[in-house]
């Protein structure tokens, strides 16, 4: 049987009784046989020959194409497996297996090269992993194809000779020295010419610079070791008809040492000696520091100014592992004599050109105990610093700001301060007496006095600020028509008092006009309170209560005296 050919069938099986006589009774039943696969069939290409295409910028892991065999059988039977057997493309392709489809993809494994080699010929196996033995004798259980690749050329950038470049140069070099060069060329047949540039972004300062058109790199400003010793910049090769395709390298440039530094102390150096020190007694014990870096080390000398030297009263030891000792030369220092002394010592480098500087110890004199330590000197600013003290200092900054802010405040005080209005509260309710020291004719009199100006609201100011209290508002004066020549002055009167009486900007506590004139029949007669001091005899006050609201808080006052007499 082949289940390729036909995997299922049913047969029809009748039973008889009676030994299968006749007049035996049967019956029939159906049973569906169905065949399972084994591993019989190899794996066959429907093609002995595929060729695809990719261009050489693929990156390793691009699918190319995909090739499939097929296999008669199914299941596990069917599972097939690929593999690049032969073929001059072996290290640069690969094919891999999908499992789903049961197909071969062929894959870039290495960078492609248009220029080096355009066609790739492959020979790819299609085979099944799950073999059985007893049917080995229908022939091997694979199959191949030949899968023939060609490579498409594309416009690439340009390609640097080297990954990486290091260069060197001297710090003492002058400006538009040649430090080194850099290589790139077009990869593509056309060949075409290839400019050169350096990236700004890494070298901010303008350092180096670069010939566009061979890649030679120089100075453009001088060089310090001691700044900045390695300097780390980028170079750009472009395509001149494709500015569009460029590449881009790192240079390295290290900054070769010069001998230009002298060396100088590790650091100040103010020490004592003793009163009573003896003859060849070390004091101090000197470091020194250069900024350059020889090949062989550093090898300082030490060794007093030749100024310093006749009649000095300490040397200086040279310990041959760079470092100093400064001894004294005499017994016993006076400080009365000489608080101080101040020790020049030239300190020199072994390097070529030899560099020197001098430096300055400070050598005080102190009284000590008989262990050698200092108890005082003269001059306290070994001990203690000179000027005064920080705690001092914050103090008087602090005295200053508080005068500063008290300054501002009552500068501010007397700014927002305002004039306080003569009558401060309602309670405080008195006369105001206006003297004008002239005694008038009387009413007959009338050369001395103009009554026409009290006819005229025009002969008079339009608006006079009041002086017992604050100005809030500025009120424009008001209007009224003029009097008419007939007027009665009582009637003028009266109606000024109503307007007065019903103006809203006059002020809400009772004061006095003296208007100068009261005219004839005044059933009050004087309004004034001084008189009523010398009267004996009660008065009766009701009548303020009629004058309106103006006279309300006089009527109060008066009117509630006449009730307490009562009572």
């Amino acid at each position: 049987m082949d289940r390729e050919n036909r995997e299922q069938y049913q047969v029809v099986i009748q039973a008889k009784d009676m030994g299968g006589q006749m007049g035996g009774l049967s019956g029939t039943t159906t049973v569906n046989i169905t065949l399972t696969d084994v591993n019989d069939n190899p794996p066959r290409f429907p093609q002995s020959t595929y060729q695809f295409k990719t261009p050489e910028s693929s990156p390793p892991g691009t699918p190319i194409g995909r090739i499939k065999a097929s296999d008669a059988d199914v299941g596990e039977n069917a599972e097939i497996e690929y593999s690049i057997t032969d073929g001059e493309g072996q290290d640069m392709f690969d094919v891999i297996t999908d499992q789903e489809t049961q197909e071969g993809i062929i894959t870039v494994k290495k960078l492609l090269d248009f220029e080096k080699k355009k066609v790739y010929t492959l020979k790819v196996e299609a085979s099944n992993p799950h073999v059985e033995p007893r049917f080995l004798y229908l022939g091997p259980f694979k199959d191949s194809a030949t899968v023939r690749i060609v490579v498409d050329d594309v416009d690439e950038p340009p390609v640097f000779s080297k990954l990486a470049y290091v260069l060197q140069i001297r710090e003492d070099s002058q400006i538009n020295t040649t430090i080194g060069s850099v290589s790139a060329q077009d990869p593509d047949a056309a060949r075409n010419p290839v400019k050169y540039s350096v990236d700004r972004h890494t070298d901010m300062d303008r350092i180096f610079n670069i010939d566009s058109g061979n890649g030679s790199i120089f100075t453009s400003k001088l060089l310090d070791r001691e700044t900045l010793l390695w300097h780390n910049i980028t170079v750009i090769a472009t395509e001149i008809n494709n500015p569009k395709q460029s590449s881009r390298v790192p240079l390295y440039i290290k900054v070769l040492d010069v001998n230009d530094n002298a060396p100088e102390f590790a650091e100040f150096y103010e020490t004592f000696v003793c009163e009573k020190a003896k003859a060849d007694q070390l004091i101090q014990t000197l470091h020194a520091v250069d900024k350059d870096d020889p090949y062989s080390g550093h090898q300082f000398s030490f060794s007093l100014a030749p100024e310093a030297v006749s009649g000095s009263n300490f040397t200086v030891q040279d310990n041959k592992d760079n470092t100093a000792g400064i001894l004294t030369r005499k017994n016993g220092y006076n400080r009365h004599e000489m608080s101080t002394y101040l020790l020049p010592v030239v300190i020199s480098d072994n390097d070529y050109p030899v560099q020197s500087s001098t430096g300055t110890v400070t050598v005080r004199v102190c009284a000590c105990d008989h262990h050698g330590n200092m108890q005082s000197c003269h001059a306290e600013a070994l001990i203690h610093p000179t000027g005064l003290s920080t705690g001092a200092l914050v103090a008087i900054l602090l005295c200053i700001l508080i005068l500063l802010v008290t300054v501002v405040l009552f500068a501010a005080l007397r700014r927002q301060r305002k004039k306080e209005p003569l009558i401060i509260s309602k309670e405080d309710i008195r006369d105001n007496i206006v003297s004008y020291n002239d005694e008038g004719g009387g009413e007959e009199d009338t050369q001395a006095f103009d009554i026409g100006t009290l006819r005229n609201p025009e002969a008079m100011e339009d608006s006079k600020s009041r002086r017992d209290i604050v100005p809030e508002a500025l009120f424009l004066p008001r209007r009224t028509p003029t009097a008419r020549d007939n007027t009665d002055v009582r009637d003028f009167i009266n109606q000024r008092l109503k307007e007065n009486d019903t103006d809203p900007t006059a002020p809400p506590y009772d004061s006095l006009a003296t208007y100068a004139y009261e005219g004839t029949g005044s059933v009050a007669d004087s309004l004034s309170s001084l008189e009523s001091v010398t009267t004996d005899g009660d008065q009766d006050y009701d009548y303020l209560s009629d004058w309106g609201p103006r006279f309300k808080k006089l009527a109060d006052m008066y009117g509630g005296m006449d009730s307490d007499k009562d009572s």
